[in-house]
């Protein structure tokens, strides 16, 4: 390999090396430590319209909140067609209690309990430690 060969390989190995500095600088992993549980039983009679919009409001409060890690959601099931106590159940994760506690007192959160809580009969919230 000749020099300018050399040269060329070490610019480009700098510039990968910068890059991948700047990607971790910009996009730190960000480890969730905590979740919060949040369940909802909607009133009877309820709309599958209403409940939609309740599902994808929710979702949407991960990109609206930086504090949230991760996001899913599901329906609630039991084995051999249990009633369950509640209809979904909503998983966030966070990476500590403070961020649980300023996703909760974000507006954006506040907006969405305050525009839904019309259709929910009652709500059971839990906050744990992720184990790994």
């Amino acid at each position: 390999m000749n020099a300018k060969s050399k040269g060329y390989t070490l610019i480009v190995v700098l510039l990968c090396a910068f890059a991948l500095t700047i990607y971790g600088a910009y996009s730190p992993a960000r480890k969730a430590q905590k979740q919060q549980i949040v369940c909802i039983k909607f009133k009877n009679g309820v709309e599958n319209g209403a409940i939609e919009q309740h599902m994808s409001g929710f979702a949407a409060l991960k990109h609206e909140i930086p504090q949230v890690v991760g996001y899913t959601s599901g329906k609630t099931i039991l084995p051999n067609g249990a009633v369950s106590d509640y209809d979904v159940v909503h998983y966030l994760t966070f990476q500590n209690e403070a961020d649980i506690k300023t996703f909760e007192k974000s507006d954006a959160y506040k907006e969405f309990v305050t525009e839904n809580k019309g259709i929910w009969e009652k709500t059971l919230i839990v906050n744990a430690d992720i184990r790994q």
